[in-house]
């Protein structure tokens, strides 16, 4: 009978890419934009307007800053009027399922708020960190564009 392996703590446990993934794994982190990944930050920061704590620098570390959904529920809700927040409670639970749950509910109220769906990525690309969807695309959305 095989043993069973304990579980890891991160979601996807992916070893070195070799030949071909690695090449397309060196182009997808070519496009990962430093400067822009600053400027997110630096709005995030600002329109939360809370104590939120600044990640380091780099897109590792902007996943992870983002990771729990706490960041993200924060800021849509920001972006309504008092007493009129789609994300009513916002969890600081160590969970999984819990932070996935919160990112799930800010990307509904971000399509709500009119992020157009081509720019909203899912919820295991966040926790993955595929960097086509998370370091590119949505740092390009129309979310971010139009609101800085």
């Amino acid at each position: 009978m095989p043993r069973a392996r304990p579980p890891s703590a991160a979601m996807a446990n992916r070893g070195p890419s070799y030949g071909l993934s690695r090449e397309v794994q060196e182009k997808i982190e070519q496009k990962y934009d430093a400067d822009l990944e600053n400027k997110l930050v630096d709005w995030i920061m600002l329109q939360c307007a809370e104590d939120i704590e600044h990640p380091p620098p780099g897109r590792a570390h902007f996943q992870q800053w983002l990771m729990d959904g706490t960041v993200l529920c924060k800021l849509i809700n920001s972006l309504y009027p008092p007493g009129q927040e789609p994300i009513a409670k916002i969890s600081g639970s160590k969970m999984a399922f819990k932070q996935m749950e919160q990112i799930s509910q800010f990307l509904k109220a971000a399509e709500a708020y009119g992020v157009r769906t081509t720019d909203i990525f899912q919820t295991v690309d966040l926790w993955e960190g595929k960097p086509s969807r998370i370091g590119e695309d949505s740092q390009r959305s129309s979310f971010a564009k139009d609101r800085m």
